[in-house]
């Protein structure tokens, strides 16, 4: 495993998860295997750990790496459709423990003909699953100005949304655009180069891209199934590397593993307000330490998130 690669939190990863040598684990989010490799060099000979990536270059390396390991279960789909997946596994509540590392992986953004990256040309692309749903060039020839403009704005916090979308209309009515240069050089040309040298395109295409693989709506889909994944003392970890995505976990969490509050007063009996909390806290947000930074910069804005399935 290489630097570049490596994996961000591993440490706390698998403390977090608190492994038991014959549980059944899931990485939800394979990329390259970093996470998956610590884990199954944790299991016993009765431990079973499930694979998932929507990726097919990602499957195809777990294959290669893992596939010849008994204990392993490798799926290639989209982790919102786990507990469908756990389901045919007859493994529905025996789970143990679920990862998710959210966002675009470094294979993924190193190989320009993907188009998650603005640092090499590359057919402007974006998808997770280069075999399903719409590229990002295609949905930039159809997509109205608004919509364009609302994407920028709410997953990419771009406050000039409305100017790029406008130019990307005007642009597009002549010379369509179907790589990440073009798509880079439009924006870099109306929003100034923020203060820490930051590309000025880097917000538009995190927004783009999340819109693309509709990965808000898929963390959203996978929290509110995972209690009828997990066992019960089972664990769920997810590390976040953008606020977004963060502000669906934090949320998620908190309003699980809190009791509901009702108005004073009801003419309900004392047993009759319990209400069941279905999650527990396990700690608080865990950032990466100045070792791991310094090794792995890709960390600096990672955070873990762990909560225990309770009832």
């Amino acid at each position: 495993m290489t630097e570049k690669h490596a994996p961000v939190l591993l440490r706390e990863v698998i403390d977090g998860l608190a492994i038991r040598p014959d549980g059944n684990y899931v990485d939800g989010t394979y990329g390259r295997g970093g996470h998956a490799r610590s884990i199954l060099a944790a299991l016993g000979a009765e431990g079973r750990l499930i694979v998932m990536d929507r990726d097919p270059q990602a499957i195809a390396d777990a294959r290669n790496s893992l596939g010849s390991d008994r204990r392993v279960t490798i799926i290639h789909d989209d982790y919102a459709n786990l507990q469908a997946q756990i389901s045919k596994l007859d493994l529905l509540e025996k789970i143990d423990g679920i990862l998710l590392d959210l966002g675009v992986s470094s294979p993924q953004l190193d190989n320009p003909e993907r188009g998650f990256s603005f640092q090499h040309n590359g057919p402007l692309d974006m998808r997770m699953n280069p075999a399903a749903g719409q590229s990002a060039a295609a949905w930039l020839r159809q997509a109205e100005e608004a919509e364009i403009a609302k994407v920028l704005w709410e997953f990419g916090e771009e406050r000039l949304s409305r100017r790029i979308a406008r130019k990307i209309v005007s642009l597009r009515a002549t010379d369509p655009i179907e790589d990440t240069a073009t798509l880079a050089d439009l924006i870099a040309d109306i929003v100034p180069r923020p203060k820490n040298k930051r590309h000025p395109a880097t917000r538009s295409f995190q927004a783009i891209r999340i819109h693309i693989n509709q990965e808000l709506s898929q963390l959203q889909h996978l929290l509110e199934s995972v209690c009828g994944i997990l066992r019960r003392g089972g664990r769920l970890l997810v590390i976040s590397f953008h606020s977004l995505e963060d502000r669906v976990v934090k949320r998620f969490f908190k309003s699980n593993s809190t009791r509901r509050k009702l108005p004073r007063g009801l003419p309900l009996r004392d047993c009759e307000l319990e209400s069941v909390i279905p999650l527990k806290l396990i700690g608080k947000a865990i950032m990466a330490g100045s070792r791991e930074l310094e090794s792995n910069p890709r960390a600096r804005s990672a955070v873990l998130r762990i909560a225990e399935r309770a009832a």
